[in-house]
């Protein structure tokens, strides 16, 4: 089981702490799942830039970066070097901690 902690760019919102996680779930599943706004224009099938992340602790459980996220990434708002796509961002078979922050999502508003 996995510990997943989300921090947000976005002014006033505190970080929230998700135990207990399952493995085989994308990032964006468990933020949608723990009523956290992630957006994802695409439905979660790696055909956008809307779910984009950074994640900063537990890259290793996840899932490895693929070509086609790598891409997609290219095209998000302010990318980095740790920048992920939450669709892509599914849980290895395991236990451990994560830790991702959410952009701030009011920048999606007018898309």
């Amino acid at each position: 089981m996995y510990t997943v902690t989300f921090k947000f760019e976005q002014k006033g919102l505190e970080p929230v702490t998700i135990n207990n996680v399952e493995n085989d779930q994308s990032i964006l599943e468990v933020a949608l799942t723990n009523d956290i706004v992630l957006h994802h224009n695409c439905g979660g099938v790696c055909a956008c830039s809307t779910c984009h992340l950074y994640v900063e602790k537990g890259d290793d459980f996840l899932e490895d970066l693929s070509d086609k996220e790598e891409d997609f990434i290219d095209r998000a708002i302010n990318p980095r070097l740790n920048s992920r796509l939450g669709c892509q961002c599914i849980l290895h078979n395991g236990d451990g901690k994560i830790e991702v922050t959410l952009p701030d999502q009011t920048q999606f508003l007018g898309e």
